[in-house]
């Protein structure tokens, strides 16, 4: 914590992706696609699928949470290969908790590998270690 107790240092908190929330996952890969898009992981009997352009990464989510949800994964690079060393999500959390945020369990998770927080704006960030 610096003097005014904020958070010091950087926190390398993994891959970054967007989640977002969509109600056809046919027309939202069709979509995604034309924008150069392509599937690296197909869940869609899951409900959802990670899409890839160059290194931006998205994940299309039926049916599994509401609006869309900015993305880390602790132990992933951007081609969700693992990285060591890293930081777990359990750390993160913690830092997080000391920092004073409002810090809740992500729905359907490992409380020690997932989790959201939300700032100030009410944008919603999703921590969520897979390894």
């Amino acid at each position: 914590m610096d003097a005014n107790g904020k958070p010091s240092g950087t926190m390398p908190i993994g891959a970054f992706s967007m989640s977002l929330s969509v109600k056809d996952l046919a027309a939202s890969l069709a979509f995604y696609e034309t924008l150069g898009f392509e599937a690296v992981g197909d869940f869609s009997d899951q409900g959802w699928m990670i899409l890839k352009n160059g290194d931006h990464m998205i994940g299309l989510f039926k049916g599994m949470f509401e609006g869309n949800l900015m993305t880390f994964n602790p132990g992933w690079d951007q081609n969700a290969e693992a990285v060591d060393p890293f930081v777990p999500a359990a750390d993160i959390r913690a830092k997080l908790e000391a920092a004073g945020l409002d810090v809740k369990d992500a729905q359907g998770g490992d409380p020690a590998k997932s989790f959201v927080v939300t700032d100030p704006d009410g944008n919603v960030v999703l921590v969520d270690q897979h390894r």
